[in-house]
């Protein structure tokens, strides 16, 4: 069996998969540049890779011998699956075991934001604490207020119950409805009814066409001006030019970012603003979350080269 990855993994699992079968591993923790993924899924039967390569045509031409491409993430858009499937390639993804890792980092920042964190943290820092005052760092309080989420998968549906934890009040907006959260007392709305009446908002949908900038100058100018909009999906889902003009404005509380529209390049303009915290894609970075990614990642391989459907196919009607 002969697998290319396209970065070290951690996790027993990889190391198991190195010894006992033919496995090039990219040596750099950085994404392989295209000559170097063109030349190595060459007479490659499997190709491990992350949401940050660009698996295009061109790649997947090169893989003539192809059968998998696990990728090690929750999204896929970085293939082309389209004709990833046309091609007879099967190609599998890490659902479900970096749900609990995201909802927290989205909590994170959503607190981050709200309490002022960060500002405060490099304010006593600095050595400017002196004395409490009543105005110092003044922010929003959760309990009572209202959660916008955008998109309830997973990662959706377990942001919604950890807020409902806090005491707010929940809506959602969604293709279809979300019984788990209405259970809880949410609100299924339109997209413009949540964002004229959210005071968080949080993004958890999927890039696909449809969703691309999905938040952009109409959509900013319909939220409250002291509402705070986090994102941890896809940072494509959101106009980031409108939305930093928007910030400068004053016409919105704050903001938080694990993700960016072209990542990993993050605006100056985004950076030199004081309400806005901004992770480096951090969101499935826990221990437990990353050795499961990993795992699941060889075991779709490992069962797709073993001629069976892996458990996690994204495109299952390449088996017809």
């Amino acid at each position: 069996m002969r697998v290319y990855a396209t970065r070290e993994l951690p996790g027993a699992l990889f190391e198991k998969l190195k010894r006992e079968h033919t496995v090039s591993v990219n040596p750099a923790d950085l994404p392989p540049i295209k000559e170097e993924l063109l030349k190595e899924v060459k007479e490659k039967e499997g190709l491990i890779s992350l949401l940050t390569d660009k698996i295009t045509r061109e790649i997947i031409d090169s893989g003539s011998s192809l059968k998998i491409i696990a990728n090690y993430a929750v999204g896929y858009d970085n293939i082309d699956v389209d004709y990833a499937t046309r091609k007879g390639i099967m190609v599998t993804n890490t659902p479900d075991v970096l749900t609990n890792a995201t909802t927290e980092i989205t909590w994170a920042l959503i607190l981050g934001v709200a309490r002022k964190i960060v500002e405060a943290d490099k304010y006593t820092r600095d050595g400017k604490f002196k004395i409490w005052s009543p105005k110092l760092f003044v922010g929003k309080e959760l309990h009572g207020s209202t959660l916008g989420i955008v998109g309830t998968g997973k990662i959706g549906t377990e942001v919604g119950k950890r807020g409902i934890g806090f005491g707010m009040h929940i809506l959602y907006t969604d293709l279809k409805e979300n019984i788990v959260l209405e259970q809880l007392g949410a609100e299924k709305v339109s997209l413009k009814e949540l964002l004229k009446r959210a005071d968080f908002v949080s993004i958890h949908t999927p890039l696909t066409d449809k969703t691309y900038k999905l938040i952009g100058k109409e959509e900013l100018r319909l939220m409250k001006k002291d509402a705070i909009l986090v994102n941890t999906s896809r940072g494509k889902v959101i106009d980031e030019l409108a939305l930093i003009e928007t910030l400068k404005k004053g016409d919105l509380a704050g903001a938080g970012f694990d993700v960016y529209e072209n990542e990993p390049e993050v605006p100056d303009k985004l950076k030199e603003l004081p309400n806005v915290i901004l992770l480096p894609h951090i969101g499935s970075a826990t221990q437990v979350a990353r050795e499961n990614m990993a795992r699941l990642a060889v075991q779709n391989l490992l069962i797709a080269l073993s001629g069976e459907a892996p458990p996690n196919l994204v495109n299952p009607e390449v088996l017809k």
